[in-house]
């Protein structure tokens, strides 16, 4: 029988330098190796075990101890790498789910014993304390392990995961960091070959008694094809030994369980519109790119057998069948499968699919001898004619290499290959280079621009002297430079070359991190000056921070899509966290300057040059951060480059200056522009750059009015505009210093300028705003909150200046907050009243009220408020609001006004005879007591409207049995008493006695006519209600006989109802 054959893996670069760990005792004590240690870890960690028995005819015991010793792993990194997420898990969870952490804490909790090797293979124990109330676990692990790789694992916990588990990770760092406190055994071939017949039969045996419910059937079968002349077994000389490490055919590979990552990324790919499974999906891609980094192959086939899970998700084939588009969460995490596809083989195209760069790898190759050349050496020079074939120029005009053999994203993909294999300085000399060719390109751009505007310039003195070159060139045939950005791009070339350049420059820790790039204990990163070989007083550092602000400057249209949209956000978002990471020294800040100064010039090659087009991505974000970094150093320069990017041309070319907002508290971009998908974003963000500045402004009247005027022309949405005023007037009136009275008139501008766009937009905002700008006014001074009275019209409805605006700005905590002297003080109230008035006189429904109440201290003005109240009634203000004010006079002390507005009230109100729930009854109650607490003349007047307006039976006999309670003249405000109560029979009450007996005639027969048996019963008691207002007359006995007869004649048909009724009433 011949042993399965072991896993190959495919090809890959050169193994990676030598390992720092695994040191001998020897060297930790101060001496120096010996040679045969020395010997042994190159033999362990290059050749296969066979290879050196096939050698050598003859290997010292001691030699292959040596060498068996050193082919285990010698570093935690890689054991780390196999045993750990690529993504940080919750907080609070770290010990509970990264494998290596549990491990290492096992190991130190002394759970490891029982631990030997025998040749190539290790075994110990690992005891896991169980939860609370469980018992102790045991788990028996094995290792197999060749050329320094571990090559397969086996433990008792079954664990079905990517990678290793707690328990193996334990066996591991045990040998590692106790290398020495292990038996070391041979392979067992070596030991058996030193037994004799005996020794071999009585070995064989006890091993058989050890194990026999689990080998005996194996060992029965071995022993059958042994004797049996002609097997198979008998054919092969020597027999397996798993002990014996690996052949020289047999790949050298770490362990990767293939068909465990199969079924995971199936099921993640499944779940993919979870969060926690693009989590980990992305974990693994972070896994791939790790083992890339390291040279190690099993990246290369991790990314294969996901790409292969990717092909066979069945949604693909509904997708297509359906004709719809992924979910954006899918989309990314094709597109990261895309990228490192491209990564692996390094190869770019132009079409914008998810393989369609990497599909086209085979065009892309590395012999290219100049290429070569770069790559090779840090100090490659020009030859003597300058140029290696061809008429493209090879180096700078410094004698620096560039790259101009392919497009700018392909150059940088290659920068990240290297990077990702574990090729650092070759990614660092191809970066150089094409940073080389980038600087020459933007010289060649500035000086074509600088020519064409200067020839513009003289065309145009030639026609119009009026008419500007910026301007001109816009409206002719220039148009954007690049449809296609380095920002947002799906091979990130700016990222890549600016993580290859900081990499080279950070001061890495000595310590081992999990996730060195996360976690709430994160530290700040530091970065060095690390020279450019054959640059003279440049370093990596500068590099990254000169192609950084290339990339995030350029003008660039904006793509098509709202994910490749957010794409470009979250790309732009990342390159400025990248650089916000760099402390800025006298070196980065002149670097800072000159390409802040570059930008400005750089035309239509520059996000923040004089042309500017309709399509292109907007500069804030990116003018925040360099305002910020260059505000110390040179503000200036600063506020220039900052407002140059307040623009947002799409907004500009769509509501030229003068023209409203059409939905002016709401992002714009769903209606008017469904191509930007992300405009609220970047209106947000230019609300932000425009707060930044007024914030450092402040102080400076100068700057502050300049930053407003580029607020007023640039930002069109009111919403954020009020955030601006929020934000200004907060800064200007810090708690503990004077405020900022520039700063707080610029905040009251913005407030004015919000009010005057949103004040034919109903929103629950404008309440909140308009509270707002009284209270700045009130920081200001008496004088502006004058002014915002005065000038309501354009500023506030009449609601909106009577009820928050005149009264806010009186309020006793305002006139504290003024401190005014007696006079200013009227003056204030003056114009508060005349406010209240007209806003009375504009809208009286909703502001008579709140202007009576304003006006209440002075007689003249409460007086003109009052008849603003009549001139309205008659012009059919609705008796609800004329009840409320007259219920206000009578609360005020006016009971002959309240009855005044009580009658015009009544005159406008109309009750049917159904209405019996109306929503005025209570108000005509109140009107009916008023009038009987003023007396009976006030009485008689109000009788005719009753009867006119009120035609419900039961609510006019409840107003009639309540006025004949008492004598009409007996309440609190009846200025004169009569004797005792008026009778019902008699004048004026008798009026709506007759009414009211006329009301129940004409309502019983309207109910009767549509009436249902379900309705009997209430008729019945309306009857009953109805035989109490009769009896209220002298004859009413009679009369109500007499109603009832007629009622038992017209509707004699209806049998069971008329005799409910005589049961009831005879």
């Amino acid at each position: 029988m011949e042993p399965p054959a072991a896993k190959r893996s495919r090809g890959c670069p050169a193994g990676p330098e030598e390992r720092d760990a695994g040191a001998g005792a020897a060297r930790g004590r101060g001496r120096p190796e010996a040679l045969l240690d020395l010997s042994a870890k190159r033999v362990a960690e290059s050749w296969a075990f066979e290879q050196v028995e096939e050698r050598f005819s003859r290997v010292p015991e001691p030699v292959q101890k040596r060498i068996v010793f050193w082919s285990f792993p010698r570093s935690e990194r890689e054991i780390c790498m196999y045993s750990s997420l690529g993504y940080p898990p919750p907080e609070g969870e770290h010990d509970a789910r990264v494998p290596f952490t549990r491990g290492l804490h096992l190991l130190q909790s002394g759970a490891v014993d029982r631990v030997l090797q025998v040749g190539f293979h290790l075994s110990g124990n690992i005891r896991e304390p169980g939860s609370p109330g469980e018992p102790e676990r045991l788990y028996h692990v094995s290792i197999s392990f060749d050329r320094c790789k571990i090559t397969s694992v086996s433990c008792g916990c079954d664990n079905r995961d990517l990678f290793y588990c707690a328990h193996v990770v334990a066996l591991s760092l045990y040998r590692i960091r106790h290398a020495h406190q292990v038996e070391l055994r041979l392979p067992i071939s070596e030991t058996l070959s030193q037994m004799n017949r005996d020794q071999l039969q009585k070995f064989v045996q006890y091993l058989i008694s050890a194990h026999h419910t689990e080998v005996l059937p194996t060992a029965q079968r071995l022993a059958d094809e042994i004797l049996l002349l002609g097997s198979e077994i008998n054919l092969v000389n020597g027999a397996p030994d798993p002990t014996a490490g690996a052949g020289i055919e047999d790949a050298n590979c770490w362990h990767l369980d293939e068909e465990q990552i199969q079924e995971q990324v199936k099921q993640l790919l499944s779940n993919g519109g979870y969060y926690g499974a693009s989590q980990q999906l992305r974990s693994m891609f972070s896994k791939v790119r790790e083992m890339l980094r390291m040279r190690d192959s099993n990246g290369a086939r991790m990314l294969i057998l996901m790409t292969e899970q990717f092909l066979q998700d069945t949604r693909l084939a509904l997708w297509r069948q359906q004709g719809a588009g992924m979910t954006d969460k899918c989309r990314q995490l094709w597109d990261e499968l895309g990228s490192e596809e491209e990564e692996e083989v390094a190869a770019t195209s132009p079409r914008h699919t998810v393989f369609g760069r990497a599909l086209l790898a085979g065009e892309l190759h590395w012999n290219d001898a100049y290429l070569q050349r770069i790559l090779a050496s840090d100090s490659y020079g020009p030859s003597l004619t300058g140029s290696v074939g061809g008429d493209k120029p090879t180096f700078d005009p410094q004698g620096r290499p560039l790259w101009l053999g392919e497009p700018f994203p392909t150059a940088c993909a290659r920068v990240d290959t290297l990077r990702a294999h574990g090729y650092p300085r070759q990614a660092l000399r191809l970066a150089s280079a094409i940073i080389n060719t980038l600087r020459l390109q933007q010289r060649h751009q500035l000086e074509s621009y600088k020519q064409q505007k200067k020839e513009t310039w003289a065309g145009v003195w030639a026609l119009s002297p009026l008419f500007p070159p910026a301007e001109l060139l816009q409206k002719g045939s220039t148009c954007i430079t690049n449809t296609e950005g380095w920002v947002g791009h799906p091979l990130d070339p700016i990222g890549c070359l600016c993580r290859a350049l900081l990499e080279a420059c950070r001061l890495e820790e000595e310590t081992l991190t999990l996730y060195p790039d996360s976690g709430p204990e994160k530290r700040k990163v530091a970065y060095q000056h690390v020279p450019v070989p054959g640059s003279p007083g440049e370093s990596y550092l500068v590099l990254a921070l000169e192609v950084a602000l290339l990339g995030l400057g350029q003008q660039r249209a904006l793509p098509e899509g709202l994910y490749a949209q957010d794409k470009v956000v979250r790309n732009e978002e990342q390159l400025l966290a990248l650089l916000e990471e760099v402390e800025l020294d006298e070196r980065l800040v002149q670097v800072l300057r000159k390409q802040a100064g570059l930008l400005l010039e750089g035309g239509p090659f520059s996000g923040f040059g004089e042309v500017l087009f309709r399509e292109s991505v907007p500069m804030h974000t990116c003018a925040r951060y360099l305002f910020t970094a260059l505000l110390p150093h040179d503000p200036d320069l600063a506020y220039r480059l900052a407002l140059r990017a307040m623009r947002l041309p799409i907004l500009e070319t769509a509501f030229p200056a003068g023209e409203p907002h059409p939905s002016p508290l709401d992002s714009i971009m769903s209606n008017r522009f469904p191509r930007w998908f992300i405009l609220g974003h970047l209106e947000t963000r230019q609300c932000e750059l425009a707060s930044t500045m007024l914030t450092a402004a402040k102080g400076d009247p100068k700057w502050l009015h300049t930053v407003l005027g580029s607020i007023q022309q640039n930002i069109h949405s009111p919403a954020l505009l009020f955030k601006l005023a929020q934000d200004a007037c907060k800064t200007a009136t810090p708690v503990s210093a004077p405020p900022d009275t520039t700063l707080l008139g610029i905040a009251l501008e913005l407030g004015l300028q919000v009010m005057r766009m949103t004040l034919n937009v109903m929103t629950w905002r404008r309440r909140e705003m308009v509270r707002w700008l009284v209270s700045c006014a009130t920081e200001i001074g008496p004088q502006a909150l004058m002014n915002i009275m005065q000038n309501w019209y354009s500023l506030f409805t009449p609601v909106e200046a009577a009820t928050i605006v005149a009264v806010t700005g009186t309020t006793h905590a305002t006139l504290l907050r003024l401190q005014l002297d007696t006079s200013r003080r009227e003056e204030l109230w003056a114009c508060a009243r005349t406010l209240a008035l007209q806003c009375a006189m504009k809208d009286p429904q909703n502001c008579a009220l709140p202007a009576l109440t304003l006006c209440e201290k002075n007689h003249s003005a409460f007086e003109a408020a009052y008849q603003i109240v009549l001139d309205a009634a008659a012009g059919g203000l609705g008796h609800a609001h004329l009840f409320t004010v007259a219920r206000y006079m009578e609360h005020r002390g006016l009971p002959l006004r309240a009855y005044k507005l009580a009658t015009l009230a009544l005159a406008q109100l109309s009750i049917a005879f159904n209405q019996d729930s109306h929503p005025a009854v209570n108000d005509v109650l109140w009107a009916c007591s008023l009038s009987h607490s003023l007396g009976r003349h006030e009485l008689s007047a109000i009788v005719p409207l009753i009867i006119r307006s009120i035609h419900c039976a039961p609510m006019l006999s409840d107003i009639l049995r309540r006025w004949t309670l008492s004598a009409p003249g007996l309440g609190p405000l009846g200025a004169r008493r009569a004797a005792k109560p008026l009778g019902a029979d008699r004048a004026p009450l008798c009026q709506l006695l007759d009414a009211a007996v006329t009301a129940y005639i004409t309502t019983s027969h309207s109910r009767l006519t549509h009436i249902s048996p379900r309705h009997y019963g209430d008729f019945i008691e309306f009857l009953g209600k109805a035989r109490e207002t009769f009896l209220l007359a002298p004859d009413g006995h009679l009369q109500f006989s007499q109603f009832l007869e007629n009622l038992k004649q017209t509707y004699k048909g209806k049998k069971k109802l008329m005799l409910l009724v005589r049961e009831r009433f005879g």
